[in-house]
């Protein structure tokens, strides 16, 4: 009885392993919709922009000029789930600051052709960052919202910058694997691993990491790791009431908008 209990646990085990090696985009990407207009949205100052990938994709953005010359502009890049529309309120801020911002929809979100993946996004942060210098704008920030870090350290490790902000950044997707997958194996089932700490040593810019102390979806002491890993000029704002979804609510946006004043102005 009892090898025949392990045995249906160890194939239990396999099959659940295997279910998510086979759907693990499903799990990892959460497009929303058709965004709401920027107007709409509350940042009617905003206007759609066409960015083109170096894989031929054609994707619309948001973007919205600094309002003096040589003012930063924001890349924002967001999280798994949702679209812009659900971040203009960020963009909001960082308008209301003077900083131009551009926020980069990924292929799949917003009605974007094309399926999301690790690859595939970063493709996309590139192809805003050549429409930024296309149009003659050189002084940049990153700023990554949770699955967007990854991103964010990704490019920020290619490509000179004048900021970078993480907001509840992971340090890779493998360490987020459910509890039952080992890391050895989460790492050689994972397609997409988005590993920010093999990166980010690697950035140069200066960098803000946003971490709620109650976040319960990424925990706190990822964003403390890639903090310590970074060799630069590097602060940290790690706040004991807020949870993965909520750091604005307790202050991030007025941080971040302090720290590209500081670095960039």
């Amino acid at each position: 009885m009892l090898i025949e209990a392990f045995g249906v646990a160890a194939t239990a085990y396999a099959l659940t392993v295997g279910g998510m090696a086979m759907t693990q985009r499903a799990m990892i990407y959460h497009p929303g919709g058709l965004n709401l207009p920027p107007a709409a949205a509350g940042v009617p100052e905003m206007r759609e922009v066409a960015l083109a990938t170096a894989d031929g994709l054609g994707l619309t953005a948001w973007h919205a000029p600094a309002r003096s010359d040589g003012v930063a502009t924001v890349v924002f890049l967001h999280g798994n789930a949702g679209g812009l529309d659900k971040r203009a309120f960020k963009a909001r801020v960082f308008l209301d600051a003077g900083f131009g911002v551009l926020m980069v929809e990924y292929r799949g979100y917003g009605g974007n052709p094309g399926r999301p993946s690790e690859a595939g996004c970063i493709a996309d942060a590139r192809a805003g960052l050549d429409w930024l210098a296309a149009a003659g704008i050189v002084t940049i920030a990153l700023y990554g919202e949770s699955l967007g870090s990854g991103v964010a350290v990704q490019v920020a490790a290619e490509r000179p910058l004048a900021a970078v902000i993480l907001e509840a950044p992971f340090t890779s997707l493998a360490e987020l694997a459910p509890a039952i997958v080992p890391l050895p194996l989460a790492r050689l089932l994972m397609v997409d691993r988005f590993d920010s700490a093999a990166r980010i040593a690697a950035v140069a810019a200066p960098l803000l990491v946003v971490h709620g102390e109650r976040d319960t979806l990424v925990p706190v002491a990822m964003g403390r790791r890639l903090l310590a890993a970074h060799r630069g000029n590097a602060r940290g704002l790690f706040l004991p009431l807020a949870g993965h979804n909520d750091t604005w609510a307790f202050g991030a946006g007025e941080e971040a908008v302090r720290f590209l004043a500081t670095v960039t102005g």
